[in-house]
């Protein structure tokens, strides 16, 4: 951990955890403000050439930085994050921002009120600075649209940050301040974490209230992208309570998740599989870098096994299929039918391919996705995690749906094979950062 600055040495701000910018804050070494204009300072740099950003809210966030500050000099911070900055993906209500969606389709009228994980984020004190960028309407596994153009890498300007919440990783990757606000249908934080190499976590079903519901239904949920997993934790910590608006949070009580940091892994049973056992289009430095992270935990005391999880490409392809599909036909479904030549045109066959499936089709998915869960179930009462590649390629060319290596199938979740299963189970997956391929280019490993 980096030492805490002293009053004759200014920080690099942007090197310091969420936890060291609140002490900086309570020792008098830094104020809020001085955060915020550092990180608004990077946006103005950083910005014209990555387009992590629909909207900055310079000055709501001054207004802010200057309330957290003041509550700072009288000893009475507001919650947990009082002066932590915070982005939200562009798809994620909040008050007085428009929830454009990554669509020119969208209306720009502000909402009116926050979702529940914008409103947690408030009440802990966070200064949310503007939003983030996304394809339209969250359908793909990159970061394009005609509402805001590319987003592109930090390691490489001409590659992906994956997506669909490219832009908020490229904001936690380049520190453009500490928490910000992912969704994931079928990988949209674990992909861009992996590609980015930052931490992402898409929570387990139920963890974190969301609101209104996701077109994509039981397949999408909200999560943090950090650049540590301290970070992390702490904004899961945040935006993990219970909202009686989601029918699905069970209100069961939020871990301590900063303090399980340190329970360390002596005795985890470990499942590793480094291609689900039917991945067959696998980078070698990422098998390499992958295994060498899962055979490192044993130096730790976890208990390490190659063993797949036992459930075919289909077995997991078919409900997600479905599920996804139908997922794009109602979001298209909702724009007037004037508005709609507007619509990728990717998103508007993967809509009208959805408005073919029958309620029968989509019960039988739910069906298919009770008995990916149950093999999932008995696989955990032999091991306590499974491991995996986060993606099986580093990021691509930016601007496409699909690598121009052409080793995939048409689809855009042909690259993603190992994001999209546990969507259908519902488990939390997390992507963390385990090395660099030849290129420079980061490698993520999956803990699901």
């Amino acid at each position: 951990m980096m030492s805490l600055p002293t009053f004759s040495q200014r920080p690099e701000i942007v090197a310091l955890t969420a936890r060291q910018t609140l002490d900086a804050y309570s020792a008098r070494h830094l104020s809020p403000v001085d955060v915020l204009e550092d990180v608004l300072a990077r946006i103005a740099r950083f910005e014209p050439a990555l387009n992590a950003f629909t909207l900055v809210d310079a000055e709501a966030a001054r207004a802010a930085a200057r309330e957290s500050e003041a509550r700072w000099a009288r000893g009475a911070p507001m919650g947990a994050a009082d002066g932590i900055i915070a982005t939200v993906k562009s798809n994620i209500a909040a008050a007085g921002w428009p929830t454009r969606r990554g669509s020119t389709t969208q209306p720009e009228t502000p909402a009116t009120h926050d979702a529940p994980v914008v409103a947690h984020l408030r009440r802990a004190g966070c200064i949310l600075i503007g939003q983030t960028t996304m394809p339209e309407f969250g359908w793909i596994g990159v970061t394009h649209s005609r509402l805001s153009g590319i987003t592109r890498n930090p390691w490489h300007t001409e590659r992906t940050p994956g997506g669909s919440s490219g832009g908020a990783v490229v904001a936690a990757s380049l520190g453009l301040g500490h928490f910000h606000l992912g969704t994931d249908g079928a990988g949209s934080i674990r992909i861009p974490a992996s590609f980015t190499g930052a931490f992402g976590i898409m929570p387990g079903v139920g963890r974190v209230p969301a609101y209104p519901a996701s077109p994509f239904g039981v397949l999408a949920r909200l999560g943090p992208l950090t650049r540590c997993v301290e970070d992390g934790a702490a904004m899961l910590q945040i935006i993990a309570g219970a909202d009686a608006r989601d029918m699905s949070h069970g209100g069961a009580p939020v871990p301590d998740y900063a303090a399980l940091l340190n329970n360390g892994i002596r005795g985890l049973r470990v499942g590793y599989s480094a291609t689900l056992g039917f991945v067959d289009r696998l980078d070698p430095a990422v098998r390499t870098a992958c295994t060498a992270a899962a055979q490192r935990l044993t130096e730790y005391g976890a208990i390490v096994e190659e063993d797949d999880p036992g459930f075919t490409r289909a077995e997991a392809e078919k409900p997600l299929q479905t599920l996804w599909l139908a997922g794009c036909a109602f979001v298209v479904g909702t724009v007037p039918e004037v508005l709609r030549g507007a619509i990728d045109s990717g998103l508007l066959r993967a809509a009208e391919a959805g408005r073919g499936l029958s309620a029968t089709d989509v019960l039988q998915a739910m069906a298919d996705r009770a008995a990916l869960y149950e093999n999932m179930r008995r696989y955990h009462e032999i091991f306590d995690v499974l491991l995996t590649p986060s993606m099986p390629i580093t990021s691509m060319e930016a601007g496409r749906e699909l690598p121009a290596s052409g080793r995939f199938g048409p689809e855009w979740f042909d690259w993603s094979p190992y994001t999209w299963p546990f969507n259908v189970t519902g488990q939390p997956g997390a992507s963390v950062p385990v090395g660099l391929d030849g290129d420079g280019l980061p490698i993520g490993l999956q803990i699901v």
